[in-house]
């Protein structure tokens, strides 16, 4: 039975680990379009229609992502799983979002293995990308009107779109909306020290590295590599080719250049993280058992930051100075997901029935409150028929 979405108030208390393992693995099959477009899925799944989290704290958890390393929406269903179900379901919630999208990109890597070309997915993701632009805008517009509480939140929401929009760092955008919100609330050194302090946690991690330069193959030095990409990366899936490049193709030898470029192409195409491109890397250098390895290398740094951030969240929410850096931070994040929204839509909308699609996947989910999958799944149709009967 479907909870009646509440923004605010007391979600139903827990949830067994069936339901997390059902839901997530149905958002890792169905969930295209980068982590904008997972977190709008999870706030439709989590928030709207299950109520097991209010949007407040749904919103609180999204900010903490964008502050530690690693995939965020990822992070962000380790973080739901374990605010309902505790550490189980920490773990149920992420492997069972990781995995659909491990396994396509298993089978995808196989087939390239085997006949040296991608498989042809364009006309499914032709359909697809503009339903989930509508996904998106649809939960900006919810999330936005709980994360931008005041006047001044608004601003902060608005200079961090301009400042992201000119190429600033998510990071430094992230981390300047906080400093704001914080200085507005105290300016006591000692409130400002503790702040910072328990920010220091996960960025501290970028000290992290290897040494080994070694050419040779083992299944130790792709686990360490992948877990060492893993605990530093922020950012988005450029930032992931960057590191893939410097370390398996430039470090290690491993990987040519198209190889890599195949590699971050199959990570976009698929549904799910883009984190599982570690999954087509370690099945072409090392099988399955690689294939396996990489992925479980490059994921396991998100369950420990999770692990150790996921209990202090609600606690920051209680302190008034650590609870205004977190409006910030939320203000931020939206206006992160604004842009890479409006990115998105440019490359999406590119003739009449794209914005056709657009626009009644928009009103299916506001008139009608339609369950976002079977929105991706008859997008995915109706591309596939458009481009098969297009001359």
């Amino acid at each position: 039975m479907t909870i009646p979405h509440t923004t605010r108030g007391k979600a139903r208390e827990r949830t067994s680990l069936a339901e997390l393992a059902v839901l997530f693995a149905k958002l890792g099959t169905i969930a295209f379009g980068g982590p904008a477009a997972h977190i709008a899925m999870m706030d439709d799944e989590v928030v709207r229609r299950r109520g097991w989290l209010t949007r407040e704290r749904f919103l609180d958890y999204v900010g903490a992502t964008n502050l530690i390393p690693g995939p965020n929406s990822t992070e962000l269903a380790i973080h739901i799983g374990h605010a309902r179900a505790g550490w189980p379901g920490l773990i149920v919630a992420g492997a069972c979002f990781i995995f659909p999208a491990m396994l396509i990109v298993g089978v995808i890597a196989a087939l390239y293995v085997e006949y040296g070309t991608l498989p042809e997915v364009a006309g499914i993701l032709y359909g697809v990308k503009p339903v989930v632009i509508a996904i998106v805008a649809q939960a900006l517009w919810a999330l936005g009107r709980t994360a931008i509480k005041t006047p001044l939140l608004a601003v902060v929401a608005g200079a961090g779109v301009v400042a992201v929009a000119r190429g600033v760092p998510e990071l430094i955008v992230l981390a300047a909306a906080a400093v704001v919100m914080i200085v507005l609330h105290t300016t006591t050194r000692r409130s400002l020290a503790a702040v910072i302090g328990g920010a220091a946690v996960p960025t501290s991690v970028k000290a992290f590295g290897l040494a080994s330069t070694s050419a040779t193959f083992s299944l130790t030095t792709l686990f360490l590599t992948f877990a060492k990409i893993g605990a530093v990366l922020f950012g988005s899936g450029y930032v992931l080719l960057a590191f893939l490049r410097s370390e398996f193709v430039e470090r290690l030898g491993w990987l040519t250049e198209q190889q890599l470029l195949d590699a971050i192409a199959v990570g976009q195409i698929t549904p799910g993280p883009l984190f599982t491109t570690a999954t087509f890397v370690g099945y072409l250098l090392g099988g399955t058992p690689g294939a396996v390895i990489a992925t479980a290398g490059i994921f396991f740094p998100a369950f420990v930051f999770v692990a150790i951030s996921g209990p202090i969240v609600p606690k920051l929410r209680r302190s008034p100075v650590a609870g205004a850096a977190l409006d910030g931070v939320n203000a931020a994040s939206l206006a992160l997901m604004a842009v890479v929204s409006w990115q998105l839509g440019r490359a999406a909308l590119v003739d009449p029935l794209t914005a056709l699609l657009a626009l009644a996947s928009g009103a299916a989910l506001l008139r009608y409150r339609i369950n976002s999958a079977w929105l991706v799944v008859a997008g995915g149709i109706v591309g596939w028929i458009a481009t098969t009967i297009r001359p």
